[in-house]
């Protein structure tokens, strides 16, 4: 079966990333204003002082701080808690406390209540004045969120139009100056006014917000494009040092053989046989390769089935014996009965790694390779007499393209070898581990847990989808 790595679904756009970038800067602006909205209320406070009821401007004034330390303690709690907490979040603790807006709106609208027709007319101007002051300097800052702008608008309208009203209907009995309905009139238009500049300066808002928002996904669907291009990229340049890095042991292989032979042509008879096996495992490698590609593009083809571990071995002799002799290393490979259930493309190379990698780093010596059991469980071990690697490079030398710094033979490396090694064992469901003394040598254990073919395709894909997200 061939298994693909599916691209993960993008998520549904959601309105509400605009609504809470609304709710952010509604809070930033009214945060930004706090200080403002304090000092007009003493300033307020100060005008009327002496032109009006003592006792109901102080009330008046109290009732404001008690207000204003309750928005303080909301915007305190939004932004120290919530200013880079979800969406949801946001827009839930807001529709909570947006009633704190609308009520600031009551008292400064109440305010009409102490100077309207008592106060003298030059105290009563400049409180209109500041009055409509206010409905602007709110409308400024409130339009993020029109329900609350418009709330506040209504109720502060409202407010000063049924004071009036009802001074000069119950309280006058429609014996005041005609100057009086000319107010009435200027409110209403003002109100008229009010909403019309919060409706426009909210559109401006959500207009940017909605901008931002296309941009922003417009910014991440190029970075995936990108992202993809470069894994692209990357999995060919993977490709191509993974197949220098492999298949540079059996073209070696071959090149001995083929010397050998034009030295002694005697030997055809013995050659003849170990040159075309030696050229059968580099197509087998180039099928390997593929399928490694296939693997890192996101698509593998596994064949579990029983692989015998004697002809495994076999392989191995054939294809590495060449290799070592070259180096004037020894090469013991003890034969071994029993099958394992796995794949035996991709378990020959694991192990073709292994070997590979304890040659290219063991200058004296030898390698031997193994099978023991382990609870009836097949364990390949491979031991070597090389460099060794130090306990602080053992956990890394898993990963791709690592090589250890300053370590004889990683000059012409990639890296690759055990990352491959590590990889396809998890897939398979296998373990490797490691134990190594530096100066001494290195033991490699891999131990062959049958392969149950629904579980390792299930990880060959997660493996799949974990590198297309990798950033």
């Amino acid at each position: 079966m061939t298994f693909a790595a599916q691209t993960p679904p993008r998520p549904p756009v959601d309105s509400d990333w605009i609504e809470a970038e609304l709710v952010r800067s509604f809070m930033r602006a009214v945060t930004a204003t706090q200080a403002v909205t304090a000092l007009l209320m003493g300033v307020t406070a100060a005008m009327l002082w002496g032109a009006v009821s003592d006792a109901w401007l102080l009330v008046w004034l109290v009732a404001a701080v008690l207000v204003s330390l309750l928005r303080a303690v909301v915007l305190h709690r939004f932004n120290e808690r919530l200013a880079g907490g979800e969406p949801a979040v946001q827009l839930a603790y807001f529709r909570r406390t947006a009633w704190v807006w609308p009520l600031s709106a009551v008292l400064w609208g109440g305010l009409t209540w102490l100077f309207f027709d008592t106060a003298p007319l030059t105290t009563q101007f400049i409180a209109w004045l500041i009055l409509g002051g206010v409905a602007m300097f709110a409308v400024n800052s409130l339009a993020p969120r029109l329900e609350v702008v418009r709330q506040f608008i209504n109720v502060l309208v409202l407010v000063m139009l049924g004071v009036t009203v009802w001074r000069v209907v119950v309280d006058l009995q429609l014996q005041g100056p005609y100057y009086h309905y000319w107010l009435m009139a200027l409110i209403v238009i003002f109100w008229q006014v009010l909403q019309q500049t919060a409706r426009r300066l909210h559109g401006t808002h959500r207009r940017h917000f909605e901008l931002q928002f296309r941009n922003n996904q417009l910014i991440a669907s190029l970075t995936r494009q990108t992202q993809a291009a470069l894994e692209a990229v990357e999995i060919k340049n993977r490709f191509l040092a993974s197949a220098t890095h492999d298949i540079r042991q059996p073209v070696h292989a071959l090149g001995l053989y083929a010397d050998w032979l034009a030295s002694e042509p005697e030997l055809v008879n013995e050659l003849a046989p170990k040159i075309v096996d030696a050229t059968k495992a580099i197509n087998a490698l180039f099928d390997r390769l593929f399928d490694m590609a296939r693997l890192d593009a996101g698509a593998v083809h596994l064949q579990i089935g029983e692989v015998p571990l004697d002809q495994l071995m076999a392989d191995l002799e054939l294809q590495y014996r060449p290799i070592a002799q070259a180096k004037g290393l020894s090469l013991r490979i003890r034969p071994a009965r029993g099958v394992v259930v796995s794949d035996r493309l991709l378990l020959q190379r694991i192990l073709g790694n292994l070997v590979s990698n304890a040659i290219k780093y063991t200058e004296r010596g030898g390698v031997l390779v193994g099978v023991r059991h382990e609870k009836g469980v097949p364990r390949v071990e491979v031991w070597d007499t090389g460099v060794g690697i130090a306990p602080a490079n053992q956990r890394d030398i898993f990963r791709e393209f690592y090589k250890i710094p300053i370590h004889a033979g990683t000059e012409d490396g990639f890296g690759l070898g055990l990352y491959i090694v590590s990889r396809l064992t998890a897939i398979l469901g296998h373990s490797v581990s490691l134990s190594s003394r530096p100066g001494r040598g290195s033991v490699f254990r891999l131990l062959l847990t049958p392969a149950d073919s629904a579980q390792a395709a299930a990880r060959a894909e997660s493996f799949a989808d974990q590198l297309a997200r990798r950033p």
